[in-house]
C-alpha cells in the first residue's frame, strides 16, 4: 500500500513523495538553494506525515482493543478524503491528507511504543538484507534475509501498481488504496489485539 500511494503522490506532485520522508527532507535541503517552492512543498508533506503519525499515535492510547484495525480504518478515512479532495480539485490537500495517511499506516505494527515493522520506509530493511546476508555467508540461519527482501519487493510491486492506476484514472487511484485499507481492517478484526493481553 505504501508503495502504491508513493507512486500516486509521487507522480501527482512531480516528484515528491508521500511516504518516503527521507526523499523529502532531501528535496527540502535542496529547496533551501535551489527553489522556495519545492522547499514549502517538501516541508509541507513531511509535516503531513508527522501529522499522521501524532494523530494516530493519540488514538491508538484510546483503543482498548483492535489497535491493528483502528489504525487501518483510520489509514482508509484519510485516503478516502485525499481521494475526496483531489476530485474536487483541491490537489494540495489530497497530497497532505495521502501524506498524513501514509504516517498512520506506520502506527499499524507499533507496539510499546516502538514500531516493529517499517511500512514506509526500506532503507532499514535493506541495510538487514545486507546483514543476514553476511550473518549467512558466516555459518548463520541461510533465510533470516528473506522477510526483509520480500518488505522491499512488496514496495516495488506495489509502486509499479500504483504508476498503472495513476496512468489510467489520476488522483482517483487513491480510492483503491482506500478500500484496500478498509479491507485489511476488516480482515484483521476488532480482536486482533487482544490475544496478546488474555495469554
Amino acid at each position: 500500500m505504501a508503495g502504491f500511494v508513493d507512486a500516486i503522490g509521487f507522480l501527482g506532485t512531480g516528484g515528491f513523495f508521500v511516504s518516503f520522508m527521507s526523499g523529502n527532507s532531501t528535496r527540502l535541503g535542496v529547496g533551501f538553494v535551489d527553489g522556495a517552492g519545492a522547499a514549502v512543498m517538501a516541508a509541507g508533506l513531511v509535516g503531513s506525515f508527522v501529522g499522521g503519525v501524532m494523530i494516530a499515535s493519540l488514538l491508538k492510547r484510546k483503543v482498548r482493543s483492535g489497535k491493528r484495525s483502528f489504525m487501518l480504518l483510520l489509514v482508509s478515512l484519510l485516503l478516502s478524503a485525499g481521494a475526496i479532495c483531489a476530485g474536487l480539485g483541491l490537489p494540495t490537500a489530497a497530497f497532505a491528507l495521502a501524506a498524513a495517511a501514509m504516517g498512520a499506516e506506520n502506527m499499524v505494527f507499533e507496539d510499546g511504543g516502538e514500531v516493529q515493522i517499517g511500512l514506509t520506509y526500506m532503507t532499514g530493511a535493506l541495510v538487514k538484507i545486507g546483514q543476514r546476508l553476511a550473518l549467512a555467508l558466516s555459518g548463520g540461519s541461510p533465510w533470516s534475509w528473506l522477510p526483509f527482501l520480500l518488505l522491499w519487493i512488496g514496495l516495488i510491486t506495489g509502486g509499479a501498481m500504483g504508476a498503472l492506476c495513476f496512468f489510467r484514472w489520476g488522483m482517483s487511484a487513491l480510492w483503491i488504496a482506500a478500500g484496500l485499507a478498509g479491507l485489511l481492517a476488516i480482515v484483521v478484526g476488532p480482536d486482533a489485539n487482544v490475544s496478546k493481553a488474555r495469554g
